[in-house]
């Protein structure tokens, strides 16, 4: 899996949505490299062009970025400014996980 692989699937999550580490990695083509996705999201700068704060972990927990440059705040925010609840610090994936089968 190339970080290319996972950034082209991260640009389709749509504003206001999220996906997870393995649902990335399952539309990358990579089942269950879940992990994979992270190490390709974290060698992103924070002001990445690629939508990396719409990636949450399977709890719909923010994972915190590597290297203390505050990047959890940084997409707790973001998600937030998108208008996506985090009530207890967690995206409810019920209401806003991305489900690119139904995409029209």
């Amino acid at each position: 899996m190339t970080h290319a692989e996972v950034f082209a699937v991260v640009r389709r999550i749509p504003r206001g949505r999220v996906a997870t580490y393995g649902q990335v990695a399952a539309l990358a083509g990579f089942p269950g490299h879940a992990r994979q996705v992270g190490y390709a999201l974290s060698a992103l700068d924070i002001d990445a062009s690629v939508p990396w704060h719409r990636v949450v972990n399977a709890q719909g927990r923010v994972s915190l970025r590597t290297g203390g440059s505050g990047g959890g705040m940084v997409q707790r925010m973001r998600l937030e400014q998108e208008g996506i609840a985090m009530p207890g610090g967690r995206v409810p994936l019920r209401d806003y996980a991305w489900r690119p089968d139904a995409e029209p």
